[in-house]
């Protein structure tokens, strides 16, 4: 089963949240929080696979309990749910090590595969989802020259995978694209991060998007 941990000020929203997911079988929300000092200490306590996190909540927002669940179950996956317009929290989240993004609204389906997804170390977010909160958030603060220095020494394979793990790609979608193997490209992104010091995909997405490998596409 993947355990999961939902927080939202909003007790409306955790109740959504929890009914959708405890739709799936292999899926059980086994805590629900307020606040990060809550979700925080839920981590403390209990062994969480995911961490969904609004970013906007009260006492110590969701940014700050993914700097907090890094430190405390660096297992835990942290997923933040946020709205556009968010941009200052989004950056912030990003360089917390968040390993994906859900906008609220996201379908009960969609939320779902995310939760799975993110189980099993896959990217969380959909490439359109990808696309628009990277140039809208990091646009401004792009840094190509040092993105640059921490590609070149990727392999022209290991680029190509870091671009289409920019657009929000799963393993398998990279490995159809490319025709490799999943296991492949399990093993390229594992490279791609320990080369690059990226501590997740969310992060190496960034930097592909700041490398300018996206541009072209």
């Amino acid at each position: 089963m993947i355990r999961v941990l939902v927080a939202d000020d909003e007790a409306l929203m955790r109740v959504g949240i929890r009914l959708i997911l405890e739709n799936a079988e292999d899926i059980e929300v086994v805590a629900e929080a307020g606040d990060g000092y809550a979700a925080a200490a839920a981590c403390r306590t209990q062994d969480i696979d995911v961490a969904l996190l609004d970013i906007q909540m009260p006492e110590r927002d969701g940014v700050a309990a993914a700097e907090d669940i890094a430190r405390i179950s660096p297992r835990t996956c942290v997923v933040m749910l946020t709205a556009f317009g968010e941009e200052a929290s989004v950056t912030r989240a990003l360089r917390a090590g968040a390993s994906g993004f859900l906008l609220k609204d996201t379908g009960p389906a969609d939320l779902i595969r995310a939760v799975q997804r993110a189980a099993g170390g896959e990217p969380v977010l959909a490439p359109r989802i990808t696309r628009q909160l990277l140039d809208r958030q990091l646009e401004s603060g792009r840094n190509t020259e040092a993105a640059l220095r921490r590609t070149a020494e990727l392999t022209p394979a290991e680029q190509d995978v870091l671009r289409l793990l920019g657009t929000g790609l799963s393993n398998a979608e990279i490995a159809g694209q490319l025709y490799l193997s999943a296991g492949t490209v399990k093993a390229h992104i594992s490279r791609i991060l320990t080369r690059t010091g990226c501590a997740n995909r969310v992060q190496a997405a960034v930097l592909a998007h700041d490398a300018g490998l996206l541009s072209d596409r």
